[in-house]
């Protein structure tokens, strides 16, 4: 067992923290810019692909693939496969799984973003909808990060669920 002696730990971290300064400086990772971004969506309810559905004593638990179309700050489309827990007791709904986002940020260039952390609550006798989106595994294009808050609209004239959201996404990099 070997003891560093202050001086030696004290110069391993400034060399340290001088090369992660660098290597930060390099990827331009220092230069960020913050994007508020709002829009409206619609969730492809009717065209779901239900891959299976698990009775429990209170509800059921479905596991689907769907889409949804954004509009405004973010422009393009969803695919997201979800696991659904209706509590019928209770009159909730809860959705949780991952989802890719591929489409435009605030004009950007094209960006596919990853988010396995999303979460939305439904009241199923009121219908109201809130949730939580964390876009932050970049898959592709531009370096960035967004993360939303969502709120139910109602349905449209096909029965699919609308919705608003607003957040912020932040651009990394040069």
């Amino acid at each position: 067992m070997s003891i560093l002696r202050p001086y030696y730990v004290l110069t391993l971290v400034a060399a340290l923290s001088s090369s992660a300064s660098l290597a930060v400086e390099g990827e331009g990772l220092l230069a960020a810019r913050t994007v508020q971004v709002a829009g409206s969506g619609v969730d492809f309810l009717n065209s779901a692909i239900v891959h299976s559905t698990e009775t429990t004593p209170t509800g059921m638990i479905q596991k689907s693939t769907e889409t949804v179309e954004l509009n405004g700050g973010l422009r393009g489309r969803v695919l997201y496969h979800v696991t659904s827990v209706f509590d019928f007791a209770k009159g909730t709904l809860v959705n949780t799984g991952n989802q890719v986002f591929s489409g435009t940020i605030a004009g950007s260039e094209p960006a596919m973003i990853h988010d396995d952390q999303f979460h939305f609550d439904v009241n199923l006798g009121s219908g109201t909808e809130t949730g939580s989106v964390f876009l932050v595994d970049r898959i592709a294009g531009p370096k960035v990060r967004c993360v939303l808050e969502v709120a139910g609209t109602g349905v449209n004239s096909e029965g699919n669920p609308t919705f608003n959201y607003n957040g912020e996404c932040i651009f990394r990099g040069r």
